[in-house]
């Protein structure tokens, strides 16, 4: 079958992932390779691929966002080296040492790129280049030995794909800490790094594991481990659909996303239509045991998913007393720890394939942790295979960069989890008064959680009022958010969702905060944004919110319905239909969706693709 076709709409669905250039290389009729790249969006691969005329039905094709090398065509895969092409996801840790050694043996560089190094790396074990192949091997016989060859002398993280003009038929894929899987079609074999890329043709999925290496034919698929020895994965059957990544009535997938958030949270939340009682099976089978066992938390997560992370450490010491730390990930193995076999380690990831979280989860392992839970959105990712146990956010596929749908889920899971640490420690009640009224907490939590799709599609019907606000962020340059107690995480989150697709910078503070540093910063030009539930700490919001008028500065008020806090001038108020308790952050994170969504509207950004930014971090 014609393939270029299947290419480009394959990067057009991965673009999210990385959109600095575009590149394909296919294998024509007459086996010869031929390439195109270009520098942006895939659109403009697209034109080039028109304009030159490329066809074939064996091919490779990548999307990149920039690491080595600035975006430029000369940087875009595939790279080539002789008759071979490569295209890779990952960092080569030693790439510029193979570097300097295939240059000492004549091979040429074009790019600036540590791919490229793979590519002129499996011409050298094709070559049986001294140093690179055993003296007594000679050459490699054929490009997949090649490949086992090359990716032994790799270090860091990649998933590669592999075509070569003498084996027009085939592909070769391996794969090392980068996400990567097989698709089973009617008419032929596929590899991707998301299975969405590959719903057009099938929904059948092999998931590759580290250390993999597999040929792919018309007719089937050979891999070998780690180890060299053969081996078979299991065909999965993806419950994607093609029709949940296609953006269909909405502007943006980020709005698409946004108004999902209500079936979102009924998918997740779906266990409890019909349950009497938590059970603690909903995180897996050994949970009862595990979650009875441990004696603090503590949670790893990068960006969005950290600040679900902050919000839970309310709810964990609150409701279940028990103590609970949020490390960023990224930071957390460069630094002495002191591990807990007891301690319940927490990873959340919307992909599940976070290369920071997933070095985290490894590290927090090899420190003797036993006890892990992934909360992910992806049932086949590396995060939930890795984990002993694990709970899958039904959020469905998120393309936005800017997370919403699969950060509101993980709220929603995390809540889950301190019911169920609060159950085991006997710190729900769950009896009956002596009038015979139900005065069970968790009865209370369960119909709060059963709920809250209905009070987050009041919120999203505050849409026009929020739009409404847009219009005068339009020309600020910086903007304050503030928050107290569990709606701090809240406001960071919120300042993250405007800096992020708006490019306003944007922070958040504790409003407790305010007059020991960032009050400094308050002036007319600066739009305080303030969350303001009907909460304990109210009243003590309010006097912050005094120090901020007191300066001139415009205070933009998310309040609840039964807040009192009144409208004047410099003062603008949103009141969200209804108090929601302990999870009141998930509603005023939405509304603080719509904010950013609508701000970046008015700016005229990309609010799907952000600059500088990628969906997936698959890299550290």
């Amino acid at each position: 079958m014609e393939i270029i076709s299947f290419l480009l709409e394959g990067l057009k669905t991965l673009e999210y992932r990385g959109y600095d250039s575009a590149g394909l290389a296919v294998l024509n009729e007459e086996g010869a390779l031929c390439r195109a790249r270009a520098k942006g969006r895939v659109a403009e691969l697209e034109a080039r691929v028109a304009e030159q005329g490329v066809t074939g039905q064996v091919g490779i094709a990548h999307t990149r966002w920039a690491t080595h090398g600035v975006p430029a065509e000369r940087n875009a895969h595939p790279h080539v080296s002789g008759g071979l092409a490569v295209v890779h996801n990952g960092i080569i840790e030693n790439y510029a040492e193979l570097k300097d050694r295939l240059q000492a043996l004549g091979y040429v560089f074009t790019s600036d790129t540590d791919t490229e190094t793979i590519a002129h790396l499996v011409q050298a074990c094709l070559a049986g280049e001294s140093g690179f192949v055993g003296e007594s091997q000679g050459a490699c016989v054929d490009l997949f030995s090649a490949v086992r060859c090359a990716v032994s002398h790799l270090e860091g993280a990649y998933a590669l794909a592999v075509v070569r003009e003498e084996e027009p038929e085939s592909l070769v894929v391996a794969r090392e800490g980068s996400p990567l899987m097989l698709g089973v079609g009617e008419h032929g074999h596929y590899a991707a790094s998301d299975a969405s890329a590959l719903l057009s043709v099938t929904n059948k999925m092999v998931y590759l594991e580290n250390g993999d290496v597999g040929r792919l034919t018309r007719e089937a698929i050979e891999l070998i481990d780690g180890k060299g020895q053969p081996v078979t994965r299991e065909v999965i059957t993806s419950s994607l659909s093609a029709e949940a990544v296609e953006l269909g009535q909405y502007r943006h997938f980020m709005q698409k996303e946004i108004f999902e958030q209500p079936q979102a949270l009924g998918n997740t939340l779906e266990m409890l239509s019909g349950a009497g009682c938590l059970q603690p099976g909903i995180f897996g089978a050994d949970a009862a045991g595990v979650l009875t066992d441990v004696d603090s938390v503590l949670i790893l997560a990068c960006g969005t998913s950290s600040y679900a992370g902050n919000t839970a450490r309310y709810w964990i010491e609150q409701l279940a007393g028990l103590p609970c730390n949020v490390e960023i990930a990224s930071e957390y193995r460069y630094r002495v720890s002191v591990a807990n076999p007891r301690q319940l380690v927490v990873v959340i990831s919307q992909s599940g394939e976070t290369a920071d979280t997933l070095a985290a989860l490894h590290h927090a392992k090899s420190l003797g942790h036993r006890h892990t839970l992934a909360i992910c959105n992806v049932p086949e990712s590396a995060i939930v295979r890795e984990t002993s146990l694990r709970f899958i956010t039904r959020a469905g596929p998120e393309i936005g960069v800017a997370s919403t749908k699969a950060f509101t889920t993980q709220l929603s899971a995390l809540f889950l989890l301190t019911l169920l640490l609060a159950k085991g420690n006997g710190r729900l009640t769950d009896a009956r008064s002596d009038d015979g009224l139900d005065a069970s907490q968790e009865q209370d939590f369960l119909a709060e959680l059963r709920h809250l799709p209905v009070a987050v599609e009041k919120v999203l019907a505050l849409e026009p009022e929020i739009e409404a606000w847009a219009q005068r962020f339009a020309d600020k340059q910086h903007a304050l958010f503030l928050g107290r107690g569990r709606h701090y995480p809240i406001a960071q989150e919120g300042a993250l969702k405007l800096k992020e697709i708006s490019y306003i910078h944007a922070e958040a503070y504790p409003a407790g905060e305010l007059k020991h540093g960032p009050l400094a910063l308050v002036d007319a030009e600066m739009p305080v944004v303030v969350i303001a539930p009907n909460d304990e700490l109210l009243e003590k919001l309010k006097a912050n919110m005094q120090e901020v008028s007191a300066r001139g500065g415009e205070l933009f008020v998310f309040a609840d319905g039964c807040s009192k806090v009144a409208e004047s001038e410099g003062i603008n108020i949103l009141r969200l239909p209804e108090h929601y308790g302990l999870l009141s952050p998930v509603l005023h994170v939405v509304a603080q969706q719509l904010l950013a969504y609508h701000v970046a509207l008015v700016k005229g950004t990309d609010v799907d693709k952000p600059r500088n930014l990628a969906k997936s971090v698959t890299v550290e």
